[in-house]
């Protein structure tokens, strides 16, 4: 089943490399939004729970809730927020939410009273753009009690080596995506190819999500509309799949 979005809250504050060009900084300085105010939403707070008029819930289940992504669930800001919203993922057990975030150092200290080994219907993702990133946030992943564990290589700046990781067992996925809009850095398809071997060598699902728009293939390089980077994304896979 198609998935959705479900931001709680908007707005975040840059906090490292990979932030320099953030969509959401892009696409809210198109609307004269405040980014960096970091607010409550008045009509989604709740989606996962609304119903239609014949009281069943509007958010079918099975659907997977991609939680937080104009934000950042784990954001200081939101304390006040974020119990109401773990009650709200908790009587959602039937949905699957996805929680991506780059703050998972404080995720630990975020967690509910009853979450022990973490909830079922919940993985968290750690967004890593680089070497550095990578080492120093994705051992706070490992640590985490959590039932699925994601990596999440966007925007990918540079191959990222996640042996150390991989070879755990601990991480479920691997998704690699390039930045999107004006002043794009690179995405190169060599550093994709060679974390995909990576991942098959560790037997780790893994998934090319989108090119980004300055896109690296085979030495030469596209310039990709937005629009087209996820379907170019799963050409280039193709292609890939196919050697």
């Amino acid at each position: 089943m198609k998935g959705i979005l479900w931001n709680p809250w908007h707005g975040c504050r840059k906090c490292s490399e990979g932030c320099a060009n953030c969509f959401v900084f892009y696409l809210d300085s198109k609307r004269d939004i405040a980014t960096g105010t970091v607010r409550r939403s008045k009509t989604n707070f709740f989606l996962p729970m609304k119903k239609d008029r014949q009281g069943e819930y509007k958010v079918k289940s099975g659907t997977e809730v991609a939680t937080c992504f104009t934000s950042d669930f784990f954001i200081e800001e939101a304390d006040e927020w974020r119990d109401e919203a773990w009650t709200i993922i908790k009587s959602r057990k039937d949905l699957d939410f996805l929680i991506c975030t780059k703050r998972i150092k404080r995720a630990a200290d975020c967690l509910p009273a009853d979450w022990h080994g973490g909830y079922d219907n919940v993985a968290i993702a750690v967004s890593c753009e680089n070497k550095s990133a990578a080492k120093s946030r994705l051992p706070y992943l490992i640590e985490l009690p959590v039932k699925r564990r994601y990596i999440f290589l966007s925007p990918l700046l540079e191959y990222v080596p996640l042996d150390d990781f991989l070879q755990t067992g601990l991480i479920d996925m691997v998704s690699v995506g390039g930045e999107s809009y004006e002043n794009a850095r690179t995405c190169d398809f060599d550093w994709v190819k060679q974390i995909k071997r990576d991942c098959d060598k560790y037997g780790v699902k893994f998934d090319f999500h989108q090119t980004g728009s300055n896109f690296v293939y085979e030495g030469r390089r596209y310039a990709i509309k937005h629009h087209d980077e996820y379907e170019q994304a799963k050409k280039a896979m193709k292609l890939l799949n196919k050697r």
